[in-house]
């Protein structure tokens, strides 16, 4: 089994040589570790199946924890329907640490759509590197939370690198390690449930009350 390639990227100005080449791996179907503005993320291209495979192996039983990370609320209207109220709350809270349920749309790929919902997870991170990169991608990325094999929380990210390596092929290492997740927000009635709490829950405080 060939090993990971490991990417370290400047924090606040990644290498564009670097992030062209980790689109082209993408683009070619590799899986990638990679840091968000919460915790690290693997993810993949999703137009590449075999792809999704191997991520969906990693937590065969997440199916939900699923993300579509997008570049702007511009594509997230490919993937998923948005209401006036949903967009507005989206507009003030992206970019940033928030994963939003929507009903999804049939552009949703079947190993990331919840079957039971018909929902999709989407967000749009306030980080460089996923911003950096996805300026070089033709669409989104598919993404869920990293963990170790058997759904353990890594305690360092050399420990969760270790784990990783052999099951990843482009691991990117920006010099940071976050811990907190996302704060989930269902908007799939129309309103809107915080469905699990996180980073950026003081932002909220416009829609509260």
């Amino acid at each position: 089994m060939s090993r990971a390639i490991l990417y370290k990227v400047h924090p606040e100005h990644p290498e564009r040589h670097k992030l062209a080449k980790i689109a082209g791996a993408l683009a070619d179907g590799a899986l990638m570790l990679f840091p968000t503005d919460s915790v690290y993320a693997v993810g993949c291209d999703p137009r590449h199946h075999t792809a999704l495979e191997r991520l969906r192996a990693l937590h065969p039983e997440a199916r939900k924890l699923f993300t579509l990370i997008c570049p702007d609320l511009a594509s997230v209207s490919q993937y998923a329907h948005v209401d006036n109220h949903g967009y507005k709350m989206m507009r003030a809270l992206t970019p940033g640490p928030f994963t939003f349920l929507l009903k999804a749309t049939k552009e949703v790929p079947r190993l990331v759509l919840d079957k039971k919902r018909k929902t999709a997870g989407v967000r749009i991170p306030e980080h460089t590197f996923c911003q950096a990169l996805q300026e070089q991608l033709d669409g989104v990325i598919v993404s869920s939370s990293a963990r170790l094999p058997g759904a353990g929380e890594p305690d360092s990210k050399a420990e969760l690198f270790a784990a990783l390596e052999p099951l990843v092929d482009v691991i990117v290492d920006d010099d940071g390690w976050r811990r907190g997740v996302t704060t989930v927000i269902d908007m799939t009635s129309g309103e809107f449930a915080i469905e699990r709490e996180g980073l950026g829950m003081e932002r909220l405080g416009p829609f509260v009350g």
